[in-house]
C-alpha cells in the first residue's frame, strides 16, 4: 500500500450483494479497501475474516490492522453494530451504539419513535401464544413480524384470529429453523393501507441530506410484503415528498442517528397522511443502489457514501439522470430454480441499462416469508419516472421464472 493512501474497512456479511460495488468505489477513489466478512476461508488478500455474531472479537480483528483504517463502513444490517463499535474505538465518525441497536430491534425502534412523537403504526409486542389476542386488541388487519430481521423476511399480514395464530406459528418455526430464538417477542403492528415511499439519505453532523426519493409503484398489501419495483424521482405531490422528508428527519432524530447513510421507509395513506415504517442505519439493500447515480460524472451511490465516510469533498449529489429504477426479481416459489427465461430479450429492450442475475439455475430457492433473497435485478433509465416504470413492467412481463420445471406467475403486472 502507498503510504499516503487512505484505507477503508468494508464490513459485509457473506450474503451481501454489494461487496464488489463498494470495493470498486474504493478503488475508483484510490482508497485501499479491506473487506471484513464472515466468509470462510478468506477469498483474497484484501479480506479479513470476522465473526459478525461476536462484535467484540470482530472489532479487535479490525483494530489490529496496521495502519488502522480511516473509515469503517457497513454494507448491510448484519454489519452495522460492528462498524459502529470499531469506529467509536478508533475515534472515527459514528452513530451512538444505542441508536444503531434500535435500528436492529423493531420493538425498541417503535418505542423510541413513540417517545419522540413520530407518526407510526400502532404496535404491541407478541409473547409466545399471544398473537391472536394482541392482534385483536390492535384491530384487524395487522402485520406480525420478527423484531430483528430485514428484507421483509417473516413479515405476514393477518386478517383474523385464525390467520394471526398461523402467522405467529410460522414466524416462530422460521426463527427456530434459522438458529434464532423461536420464543422471542414478535411485533404486531396495525396494517396501513396505501403506497410506500423511500427516503434515501446521508446524515452529516445530524443533518439529513436527501439523496433520492423512491416510489414503490406496486401495492404492498400482503399477506407477504415482497418488493418488486423501485422508481425515482418520486411522483407523489411535492407536499407529500416534503412531509416524507420531515418524517424521516424526525425518525432519525428520535433514534439518535447522526452520521452515515440511512434508508427510511414511509407509508402514504390514501388520505395523504404519512407514517414511518422503518429506519435502517445503512443504504438501500440488494443491488438497488446501482439505479442511483449522481452529478455530471454519474458517481455511484457507493462512491458518495465512501466520500462522506472518509471526509472527502462531495462533488455533486443531484441525480445524474432524469429518472431511473430497478425491478427486483422475486423468488416466486420454494424449490429448485430451473431457469430464468427471457433475459436476452430484456437486455435488448430500449431503456434497459442491464440485468444482473444473482442465483444460478440448479440452486434451491426459498420464497417469502422464509426467504430473503432475490433472483436478480433489472435496471432501467428514461426521460421520466413513468417511462422507467413502463420499461420495467415490460421487462418483468417478458421474464419467465421456472421453479422445479414449472413456469411461475410474472413478478409484476404488465404495462397498460
Amino acid at each position: 500500500m502507498i503510504a499516503s493512501m487512505k484505507r477503508v474497512v468494508i464490513v459485509a456479511s457473506g450474503q451481501s450483494y454489494r461487496t464488489g460495488d463498494f470495493v470498486s468505489a474504493a478503488e475508483l477513489l484510490q482508497v485501499e479497501p479491506v473487506v471484513a466478512t464472515d466468509v470462510t476461508p478468506p477469498i483474497s488478500s484484501g479480506q479479513l475474516q470476522i465473526d459478525l455474531a461476536d462484535p467484540e472479537a470482530a472489532c479487535a480483528r479490525i483494530r489490529s490492522l496496521d495502519p488502522p483504517p480511516d473509515a469503517v463502513v457497513a454494507i448491510d444490517d448484519q454489519g452495522v453494530a460492528v462498524a459502529t463499535r470499531v469506529s467509536q474505538e478508533l475515534g472515527l465518525a459514528h452513530n451512538p451504539a444505542e441508536a444503531v441497536a434500535a435500528t436492529r430491534d423493531k420493538g425498541l425502534m417503535r418505542e423510541l419513535l413513540a417517545a419522540g412523537g413520530v407518526a407510526q403504526p400502532r404496535f404491541a409486542l407478541v409473547l409466545p401464544g399471544t398473537g391472536p389476542a394482541v392482534a385483536a386488541e390492535l384491530g384487524f388487519p395487522v402485520v406480525i413480524k420478527p423484531v430483528g430481521l430485514s428484507a421483509s423476511r417473516g413479515v405476514i399480514r393477518a386478517d383474523d384470529a385464525a390467520s394471526a395464530r398461523r402467522a405467529e406459528a410460522r414466524i416462530r418455526e422460521m426463527l427456530g429453523g434459522s438458529g434464532l430464538e423461536a420464543g422471542e417477542a414478535l411485533l404486531a403492528e396495525e396494517y396501513l393501507p396505501g403506497s410506500e415511499l423511500v427516503v434515501e439519505g446521508l446524515l452529516i453532523g445530524g443533518e439529513l441530506e436527501v439523496l433520492a426519493l423512491i416510489d414503490k409503484p406496486d401495492p404492498m398489501d400482503g399477506p407477504f410484503f415482497e418488493e418488486t419495483l423501485l422508481v425515482t424521482p418520486s411522483r407523489h405531490p411535492v407536499a407529500v415528498q416534503e412531509a416524507a422528508i420531515a418524517l424521516a428527519t424526525a425518525g432519525t432524530s428520535a433514534l439518535g442517528l447522526v452520521a452515515g447513510p440511512v434508508h427510511v421507509e414511509v407509508r402514504v395513506d390514501p388520505d395523504g397522511s404519512l407514517r414511518l415504517l422503518e429506519v435502517a442505519a445503512r443504504s438501500i439493500g440488494g443491488l438497488c443502489g446501482r439505479a442511483l447515480s449522481f452529478g455530471l460524472v454519474g458517481e455511484s451511490l457507493e462512491v458518495i457514501l465512501l466520500r462522506s465516510a472518509l471526509g472527502m469533498p462531495t462533488l455533486d449529489t443531484s441525480p445524474a439522470r432524469p429518472a431511473s429504477g430497478v425491478l427486483m426479481v422475486p423468488i416466486p416459489a420454494t424449490g429448485v430454480l430451473t431457469a430464468i427465461e427471457g433475459v436476452e430479450e430484456v437486455e435488448d429492450m430500449a431503456g434497459i441499462d442491464g440485468v444482473t442475475l444473482t442465483i444460478a439455475p440448479g440452486r434451491r430457492v426459498t420464497a417469502l416469508p422464509e426467504g430473503d433473497r432475490y433472483l436478480g435485478f433489472v435496471f432501467a433509465g428514461g426521460a421520466d419516472a413513468d417511462a422507467v416504470e413502463t420499461t420495467l413492467r415490460a421487462a418483468g412481463s417478458t421474464l419467465t421464472v421456472l421453479v422445479d420445471g414449472e413456469g411461475m406467475e410474472k413478478p409484476v403486472t404488465p404495462p397498460d
